[in-house]
């Protein structure tokens, strides 16, 4: 039997936009349909009407799909004295996924790929092993893991050498950088050089790749991380792409999901499920490490001629 992952879901229109710590699947748009009732098994989850409706439309007019735009998001994590937490941010009205809730993430900038970056643990062409993308991609996509969890948590996955990572960034020159990062007015690269510090990708580690339906006109080819809130840090509220954060349980998560009090999307809920059922934070490495995140999960309107449309993670 498959696995099954209840959450809340309301049908609606669709909307043109969606640790070196211990020595399943943002941006995946489904037509800004909330999680409200709906079950989502392991393999897949009912279709609202609106995107069925959606979906007939685009195969019937030979649409063209839209080329994803590589993002990355971020699962930070944190240990309790008995189990571990996550850190979710709403996204504001105003944005894609509005009211969303959602892990820190975004899409993939020119600034990603800057060869000067001080680099530490995995090299980028054995980030490209594990990614299934060329070397240069593989860099951007752990960058702009790591820039992003700094934009979005102002948690920061560098350290003075190899082995060490900051601790607190909070004060106000770090504020500051963090702003001008932002706004785009300071690149991450840069960013670390002007502070002599050197990239932990070592403290990221890969969990799954989502890519939006075809029949989207916004699309997203997203890459999962999972990381420890370094020690010495803490997560701040300064997103302005947010207006709401908090540390939760992902079983509390998905319990207020189906309650009705978080609306998530499916690639939201099922990569909780999977956290999840990892246990532990030693479970989620040992997890980590086994999965695949090369091969993307692309959710595939299934259409049969007797029965119920249904979405296929696959």
């Amino acid at each position: 039997m498959p696995q099954r992952y209840t959450a809340q879901v309301v049908d609606r229109a669709p909307t043109e936009p969606t640790a070196s710590w211990l020595g399943a699947r943002k941006a995946i748009a489904l037509s800004g349909t909330r999680l409200a009732g709906m079950t989502i098994d392991s393999d897949g989850f009912a279709a609202p009407a609106a995107l069925v409706e959606h979906a007939r439309r685009f195969q019937a007019e030979g649409g063209t799909p839209a080329t994803p735009r590589v993002a990355a998001t971020v699962l930070l994590l944190r240990p309790t004295d008995a189990d571990f937490e996550v850190y979710v941010i709403r996204r504001v009205a105003a944005m894609t996924f509005g009211g969303m809730y959602a892990f820190p993430g975004g899409g993939v900038d020119r600034s990603d790929s800057e060869a000067h970056l001080d680099w530490a643990g995995p090299t980028p062409g054995e980030w490209a092993d594990r990614l299934g993308v060329a070397p240069q991609a593989a860099q951007a996509v752990v960058c702009a893991a790591a820039r992003e969890v700094f934009e979005e948590a102002g948690v920061l996955l560098a350290g003075p050498n190899r082995e060490t990572v900051v601790g607190d960034v909070s004060g106000d020159d770090w504020e500051a950088a963090r702003q001008d990062l932002e706004g785009r007015r300071l690149g991450f690269a840069a960013l670390l050089a002007d502070r002599q510090l050197t990239l932990r990708s070592d403290l990221l580690l890969p969990w799954s790749r989502w890519i939006t339906p075809e029949f989207e006109p916004r699309r997203f080819d997203t890459y999962f991380f999972i990381a420890l809130l370094p020690a010495g840090q803490r997560t701040r509220d300064v997103s302005g792409e947010a207006d709401h954060t908090l540390w939760i349980r992902p079983a509390d998560a998905l319990a207020r999901a189906q309650a009705g009090e978080l609306t998530m999307l499916p690639p939201t809920v099922v990569t909780l499920a999977q956290v999840a059922a990892a246990g532990d934070l030693a479970g989620v490495a040992r997890a980590a490490a086994d999965r695949d995140a090369a091969s993307p999960v692309t959710p595939r309107l299934d259409l049969p001629p007797d029965g119920e449309p249904r979405f296929v993670l696959g």
